[in-house]
């Protein structure tokens, strides 16, 4: 849900063959051949990864073929620092964000949002979990509200469990504020460029604890060799998220975003949101 080296990648190749048989465009003939390029961060696995062969793959980039399948543009995926997005964005650098990127009120100030394409929650992540206390182990879903606060006595419980230890983020995502708020006064907070580079911190002991998406952890753990995370407290969602993650546009390209809520719209309907959600993640995000 985030937010996330800085090299062009090549044209995705937009084959039916993946997805089963091709479907009508959705836009005029006119539109067709339209060159957009997407913005994705390539390294927040498994949403979206560059391999040893260059080619970004993840659910994203498979979903975004989809999607530009469906109303007929010719979509170039660029990869850039999560940092970069928005200012990229707003510079011209690329037409459209792409990067699990929550909708949020503080970011619909400065870009326009697609409807949400998938909507999932956070929780923290250990190595290590027989440092973490019993009560942490394991814990029910915590839905909280826009404004960070829950009805029951949970993030007071979080609050003492991390008392005292180091909790790491990557900057400038949609946990930022939620993390900074509740725990800043009994743990210490450290920020990441990426989570790939919080994770190896976490491996080594620098720090306690990391915060991110379920999914993220998903696609990373224990794969090729990497280190097993372990999920622990509650499964942090609900509306402090915000309506779930969607696609970044300039304001003034109102067109181009009707266009993609229009693929959005069928691609959940007709079940390939699931359908890719599952397959790499293992659970279903539609929104």
């Amino acid at each position: 849900m985030k937010f996330r080296i800085s090299r062009k990648l090549k044209l995705l190749g937009i084959t039916a063959a993946l997805f089963g048989g091709i479907t009508a465009p959705l836009v005029a003939e006119s539109d067709e051949g339209r060159t957009v390029s997407v913005a994705l961060e390539g390294s927040y696995a498994p949403w979206n990864m560059t391999p040893p062969g260059g080619k970004m793959t993840g659910f994203e980039p498979e979903l975004l073929e989809d999607l530009c399948r469906r109303i007929a543009l010719r979509c170039v995926p660029v990869a850039q620092d999560f940092d970069g997005l928005i200012p990229g964005l707003q510079a011209g650098k690329f037409d459209v964000l792409m990067d699990a990127l929550a909708i949020t009120s503080e970011r619909e100030q400065a870009i326009a949002f697609s409807r949400p394409y998938a909507s999932t929650p956070a929780s923290f992540a250990v190595t290590d979990l027989k440092a973490v206390p019993p009560e942490m182990r394991q814990s029910p879903m915590l839905k909280l509200a826009a404004n960070g606060k829950s009805n029951g006595p949970e993030i007071d419980q979080l609050r003492r469990e991390l008392k005292g230890r180091t909790i790491g983020l990557q900057s400038g995502t949609v946990y930022t504020k939620f993390v900074t708020e509740n725990f800043r006064d009994v743990a210490t907070i450290r920020m990441y460029k990426t989570s790939g580079e919080r994770d190896v911190d976490l491996a080594i002991g620098r720090i306690d604890v990391a915060f991110d998406d379920v999914t993220y952890y998903a696609g990373v753990s224990g794969v090729n060799g990497a280190t097993k995370l372990t999920l622990v407290g509650p499964q942090i969602g609900g509306t402090v998220w915000g309506p779930g993650e969607g696609l970044g546009f300039r304001k003034q390209d109102a067109a181009l975003r009707v266009k993609f809520d229009t693929a959005i719209a069928a691609a959940i309907a007709d079940g390939t949101v699931s359908r890719l959600s599952q397959k790499w993640f293992h659970v279903d995000v539609k929104p």
